[in-house]
């Protein structure tokens, strides 16, 4: 967002884009190789065994020749946004000053594209970092519509992903996510509630809540992230954007009767809205 060469002041580019200075110039120290080594195992083996927590992924570890201990690996879990994936207690607690909305997928017949949207968040490794990645699934067609790339996990980027699903195929009738912070913040679920779109959280750690996404992340995954090693976010980015352009226009899908999720998503769409 911000260019160094341009002719407006970095400090102003800052205070127009309301941007403290400060983060604008802070630079992030690099996680060492073996904490970038474990946290990539720690990603395959949640993909692998999502109901597992630190315990356990320590455990699995261990078994794997790293001596990490379970704090060690709670933190880096918390780095990367992984969280076990199974209903808890307490599901109604939430961050201060972030309201919690209810679930209202179940039981909903999801009959046609543009009904449902999903969002999430998951961790991609590279060779000396990592990056977030975001994206806006139709629920229905599994066609993504939208996505982008963050080294940090933050509000900014997943509303990029989300307005620009909006500007290319308009509004849907239901937005669901997680409770991630980046979801129940104030100005992602207030850019919903200002366009009349539902919006609806799973249930914390409830991962069938929203499984549709949680699968395209296994297939960005195994058929592209962990075949590569990307050298820059530039190469991941390119390369992302090349998969998930395959994944919709190229990538049968036997829910879809082995059509693409483009084919389904054109096809059964309201002809008025697809005009």
């Amino acid at each position: 967002m911000i260019c160094r060469t341009h002719k407006l002041s970095v400090t102003r580019q800052a205070r127009l884009l309301k941007l403290s200075r400060s983060s604008v110039y802070y630079s992030t120290r690099g996680a060492s190789h073996r904490v970038l080594r474990l946290m990539g195992k720690i990603d395959k083996l949640h993909l692998k065994h999502p109901f597992a927590g630190a315990r356990m992924l320590r455990d699995l570890l261990r078994l794997d020749g790293e001596k990490v201990g379970r704090l060690h690996v709670s933190t880096l879990m918390r780095r990367m946004g992984v969280e076990a994936l199974y209903q808890k207690p307490n599901t109604s607690k939430k961050a201060p000053g972030h309201k919690i909305y209810p679930y209202l997928l179940r039981n909903l017949p999801i009959t046609r594209p543009g009904q449902v949207w999903a969002m999430d968040i998951t961790y991609i490794p590279m060779a000396r970092g990592f990056v977030y990645l975001t994206a806006v699934l139709d629920w229905r067609s599994r066609k993504v519509l939208s996505w982008r790339l963050s080294n940090t996990m933050d509000t900014r980027f997943c509303l990029e992903a989300l307005n620009d699903a909006i500007d290319q195929f308009g509004l849907p009738e239901i937005v669901n996510t997680d409770q991630g912070s980046q979801f129940t913040s104030h100005a992602f679920t207030q850019r919903l509630n200002e366009l009349d779109v539902r919006i609806s959280m799973d249930g914390k750690g409830a991962w069938r809540d929203n499984v549709f996404v949680e699968r395209l992340w296994r297939s960005v995954k195994y058929e592209e992230v962990y075949l590569k090693a990307y050298d820059s976010v530039r190469e991941a980015k390119q390369a992302i954007g090349q998969y998930l352009s395959f994944y919709n226009q190229g990538r049968p899908h036997s829910s879809l009767d082995g059509q693409t999720p483009n084919q389904f998503y054109f096809t059964a769409l309201p002809l008025s809205k697809a005009a």
